[in-house]
């Protein structure tokens, strides 16, 4: 299976070198699963599992206790309430990244998953080299979705709504400034505010004034959504 992934850039080929100590939080009601994840992430050097939960209320006490640097979420929960967990973890850390774990390939879930706050989406059909490299990937601030379900979430997020206004797009692409383009090429790479701002040696404020201003010149409504729109206009390059 084909992955999508939004690459920061990174001094290792496999993207590896600098997952060294990345510390996880994993979420998952599995027993038998969860054993076989935290398994492999703690027999490879560069990651380990500091905390396991099963449900939400020990998941945010984890995440609270350990402020983890990746919080990986099996979506797939017995009470059903994965997704809606998200945004909490999140809250719990506000410098964890969180990658989800599904076994559906339903693009509104994977769209969800996103917009709720989620840096990548993970397959349980990938093999474990693939479960690590996207753990790393996340970690170094890059987006991980598979490829088939970003054409797919793609083509859903450009379809207009009905009774919307055709966008001008060329007229907003028209009136973003140089600063501005160089902000949408490198959220296009994966890189958050903070990120941004230290390589165009600007303040984190700064750089969400600029987003807040592409937003609305774009008239999208959040990052994901600027991703999509930035791909469809060679603002920024689709990995291949």
């Amino acid at each position: 299976m084909k992955l999508t992934e939004v690459v920061a850039p990174t001094n290792s080929k496999n993207g590896l070198k600098n997952a060294s100590g990345i510390r996880i939080v994993l979420v998952d009601d599995h027993e038998l699963l969860r054993a076989g994840i935290n398994s492999l992430v703690s027999a490879t050097d560069g990651f380990r599992v500091v905390a396991e939960a099963r449900d939400k209320a020990q998941a945010v006490a984890c995440v609270e206790r350990e402020q983890p640097d990746v919080i990986l979420l099996n979506i797939d929960l017995k009470s059903g309430d994965g997704l809606e967990m998200v945004p909490d973890l999140l809250a719990a850390c506000k410098t964890s990244r969180l990658a989800v774990l599904t076994d559906s390939h339903d693009p509104d879930i994977h769209r969800r998953a996103i917009l709720f706050g989620a840096t990548g989406v993970i397959s349980e059909d990938e093999p474990p080299a693939i479960l690590l490299k996207a753990i790393a990937r996340v970690h170094a601030g890059s987006a991980w979705l598979d490829r088939s379900i970003a054409a797919s979430l793609i083509g859903e997020l450009l379809t207009p709504n009905k009774g919307q206004k055709a966008r001008s797009e060329a007229k907003g692409i028209a009136t973003l400034s140089e600063r501005e383009l160089e902000v949408i090429r490198l959220v296009g790479w994966g890189l958050r505010n903070k990120q941004i701002a230290e390589r165009l040696f600007i303040s984190d404020i700064t750089v969400h004034h600029h987003l807040t201003s592409i937003y609305s010149k774009l008239e999208v409504r959040d990052r994901f959504e600027l991703l999509i729109y930035a791909y469809r206009h060679r603002l920024a390059e689709l990995p291949r």
